[in-house]
């Protein structure tokens, strides 16, 4: 008997075994190479950034060193004729070529932990009153705004409305208290560095509470905590790096302060003895006299009181980031 073998049903699975080994279509192909180029063009792109923050870093730690090592070349003839004692001479005498930095530091280091103490009870209100009271709406929109507008405002006029305003206050405050009456001094350049400073305490502050998670005051709420109480043991705790952090941030700005200061400080080389007392701080002697410098001496002291005061800054900054550490490990 004989068989009849259909040729196509034998060629028929091979043809379908060739169909899913081949080649894939024109569309395809093309699509696959498009993301493949687009995956290198990623690539290349991340490294550049990558690349470009590594290099950008590197510019401002070496900006930061070039800073510091003019400063410190410029001293080198106010260091050799002067020596340790330019620390704490109480004396400034351009005439005489004595030069003692102890008043000035006094000064600047006076009118800034002052301010920051009268401006950290308003920063941190007002960073709880955009957080958490009033975080959206009309009230909250204008409220930031003009907490930035006080940021924005030029120290000049802040000088010239502690001249005009804030200096007569001052002056029948004083009377009031049985202190000489001058309205110039520590206290008044205190009160302005204050204002100055809250919007920088007060941004970061409403920043961090903003960022706490809905979760944890929502189980305070329900295991029956006020607001106050939950600002206190759950929003604060939980803030408390970046609320000191605003404020390391306002005690930056109120060391390197200068025009506002100036005005208002009374600009005396004496040792100052009080928070009602006249005096200068380091910005404000160099503002005033470096203009005036005919000395080589008396240039480079003044140039030495800016590397005292980048150290002073420095030695700030490192105390604030090892308490930021402590409290962020806690």
């Amino acid at each position: 008997m004989e068989t009849l073998v259909d040729n196509d049903l034998i060629a028929r699975p091979d043809e379908s075994l060739g169909r899913a080994f081949s080649a894939p279509k024109p569309k395809d192909a093309a699509k696959a190479s498009k993301r493949i180029k687009r995956s290198h063009r990623q690539i290349r792109t991340e490294t550049f950034f990558r690349r470009s923050l590594i290099i950008v870093g590197l510019l401002m730690v070496a900006l930061v060193f070039a800073i510091m090592l003019t400063l410190i070349v410029e001293s080198i003839p106010s260091i050799k004729a002067l020596g340790a004692g330019y620390l704490w001479g109480k004396t400034w005498d351009p005439v005489k070529d004595v030069y003692g930095a102890l008043p000035f530091l006094m000064g600047t280091l006076l009118t800034s932990f002052l301010a920051l103490l009268i401006s950290v009870p308003f920063s941190f209100a007002v960073a709880i009153v955009l957080g958490e009271y009033y975080p959206q709406g009309w009230l909250s929109n204008l409220l930031k705004n003009m907490v930035e507008l006080i940021a924005a405002v030029p120290s000049v006029i802040y000088g010239f409305w502690g001249l005009a305003v804030l200096v007569p206050i001052v002056r029948t405050f004083e009377t009031s208290l049985g202190v000489p009456p001058m309205g110039y001094g520590i206290f008044s350049s205190s009160l302005i560095l204050a204002i100055m400073i809250i919007p920088y305490a007060a941004s970061l502050g409403r920043s961090m509470i903003q960022m706490v998670p809905a979760n944890l005051k929502e189980a305070a709420y329900s295991l029956g905590a006020t607001r106050w109480e939950v600002i206190r043991s759950v929003i604060l705790p939980y803030t408390k790096s970046g609320l000191f952090a605003g404020v390391l941030l306002s005690l930056g700005r109120a060391l390197g302060e200068t025009m506002a200061v100036t005005m208002v400080i009374g600009n005396t080389t004496l040792m100052p003895n009080g928070i009602f007392s006249t005096g200068n701080t380091m910005a404000s002697v160099i503002a005033n006299e470096l203009g005036e410098a005919d000395k080589v001496v008396y240039n480079s002291a003044l140039v030495e009181l800016g590397l005292v005061l980048f150290l002073v800054t420095v030695v700030i900054n490192m105390i604030g980031k090892k308490v930021i550490g402590k409290f962020t490990n806690e």
